[in-house]
């Protein structure tokens, strides 16, 4: 084959023919030193540098890229093992009350303190005469009541994050000075919906639909196995209507 049959078989290779074979065939260049040498690409600088400049270039900058992504991740890590840790104390707390007023103040505690949100709330839907019982952050209301002042926000299976209406933050949080502005919503689920926990920031957008959830979850599906028998146990030690009437 001449030179000029080469050139022209050369000629007729497309950009995507060459990077196809040499996707085929990564060790081309082994032994072909000097060839690496003569190879020049353009850089930001404006200089030309070589292909070995560029590849080690290439290097460092993906280098660079997993280091970020690493010192992300461990951030990451921190802060959920620190939400974990929060979360943990809250639910040792709960469970080491030993009356529903005394979870109730553990749960508004920390998630004000530990958690450094503004307000929380726990609200057990149960029929009359448990419904209108208020122990610090736990109520307790009418199903058809929620349901009328939520609606929507009751179906959700997962959490419900956002700047609600008024109307539901006035439910929720009720009698503040300071307006709650940004909501984060868990149903309680167990056996069916019990209720919901929902905490608060007067932060407008400090909750929104992108944020996790784990946690939040993670409490609510505790919260929805410990404190239903606590109310109960609650109701039977309150003297209420009915039981003044049997006394009697």
């Amino acid at each position: 084959m001449t030179d000029s049959t080469a050139r022209k078989k050369a000629d007729e290779l497309t950009p995507e023919q060459v990077a196809d074979y040499l996707r085929a065939h990564p060790d081309f260049f082994l032994g072909q030193d000097e060839l690496l040498r003569s190879l020049t690409l353009p850089h930001e600088s404006g200089r030309a540098i070589s292909l070995v400049e560029r590849q080690v270039h290439l290097f460092r900058e993906q280098r660079d890229t997993l280091r970020r992504e690493l010192v992300e991740l461990v951030s990451i890590a921190r802060h959920n093992d620190r939400l974990f840790e929060k979360s943990k104390r809250l639910l040792l707390q709960v469970i080491e009350a030993r009356s529903l007023s005394e979870a109730a103040a553990a749960i508004d505690d920390s998630i004000r303190g530990d958690f450094g949100l503004d307000a929380a709330a726990v609200l057990l839907f149960m029929d009359a005469p448990a419904a209108g019982t208020c122990q610090g952050a736990l109520r307790v209301v009418s199903p058809d009541s929620a349901r009328a002042r939520l609606g929507r926000l009751l179906d959700s299976e997962r959490a419900v994050c956002g700047q609600f209406r008024d109307e539901e933050r006035a439910f929720l949080f009720p009698d503040r000075q300071d307006p709650v502005a940004s909501v984060a919503l868990v149903p309680l689920r167990h056996q069916g919906l019990i209720g919901v926990f929902a905490v608060g920031s007067c932060q407008p957008g400090y909750f929104d639909q992108s944020m996790g959830s784990l946690f939040l979850t993670y409490i609510s599906d505790t919260l929805s196995r410990l404190l239903p028998p606590m109310l109960l146990k609650h109701m039977a030690a309150t003297p209420g209507p009915a039981t003044e009437e049997r006394a009697h």
